[in-house]
């Protein structure tokens, strides 16, 4: 979904799984969304596609994009009858105006936000609006720092490790209002994650290993990890259940009439 990405920066399968430190449902920001019969919608990070087939359940006619082919090829074979692109959403143009534009759990992997932004704003009409839930400042902080702490300790940098966009509630709703909209709802909210899998957190950690320790070598991660797990221990083991600290922002704007 954006030009910084590299294959290290994009992972569809820790995109798309449930154990993803923003899970997938979106049951909430879709009833935010409100989809209408007749209108068209663009889902911008659309994955398999389900989200977008919910929005054409509505009576919508719903376009679905993403950076990623696989998870395209997964929604065009899920739901062959729907319109979904691999484009790239910093980039995106059409000629098409849409009456809303939704997201879920996708705009934390890009960082150029402000392109997006701008790409959003361009495929909206005149009063259309943009409705989307991702992660938000403070999201997985007891993990990422922890994560830190322990690859400084073994003398690897921190800097330039983490793929993700995590504003905070002012950063986001300025950068829409500064692009044009209207903010009418803004939110920033908790929402524990339970972890899947037998080893807790080392599971979390193997998952987004490609992002977070290419360079470390075998038996620094073996350290590292166990010294990250001792330290987040405390705040993440719920009695033998691990529940990550995620954080989301929701929001709602409007592109004012013109």
């Amino acid at each position: 979904m954006c030009n910084e990405h590299s294959s290290r920066q994009w992972n569809s399968e820790v995109y798309e799984d449930k154990q993803d430190f923003v899970a997938k449902p979106g049951v909430g920001v879709l009833t935010l969304l409100q989809p209408r019969p007749g209108e068209r919608i663009l889902d911008v990070g659309c994955g398999n596609g389900n989200l977008t087939a919910e929005i054409a359940a509505a009576g919508a006619i719903p376009t679905g994009i993403d950076l990623s082919e696989e998870m395209v090829r997964q929604a065009r074979q899920k739901y062959p009858e729907l319109n979904f692109q691999v484009e790239d959403a910093s980039h995106y143009r059409t000629d098409v105006r849409f009456d809303a534009v939704f997201s879920n759990a996708a705009l934390h992997w890009i960082k150029d936000a402000s392109a997006v932004a701008n790409s959003i704003w361009l495929a909206l009409r005149n009063g259309g609006r943009f409705v989307a839930e991702f992660a938000g400042s403070g999201n997985v902080a007891v993990l990422t720092t922890a994560m830190e702490q322990a690859l400084e300790a073994h003398g690897y940098a921190w800097a330039g490790r983490s793929p993700w966009y995590l504003p905070t509630i002012g950063e986001y709703a300025s950068l829409l209002e500064q692009t044009g909209f209207r903010v009418t709802l803004a939110q920033h909210f908790d929402s524990p994650t339970p972890l899947k899998g037998e080893t807790g957190v080392r599971d979390w950690l193997n998952k987004f290993a490609d992002y977070f320790f290419p360079d470390v070598t075998p038996a620094d991660k073996t350290s590292i990890y166990r010294t990250i797990e001792e330290k987040v221990r405390p705040h993440l083991d719920r009695g033998g259940r691990w529940m990550i600290d995620t954080r989301r922002l929701r929001i709602v704007a409007i592109k004012p009439p013109a």
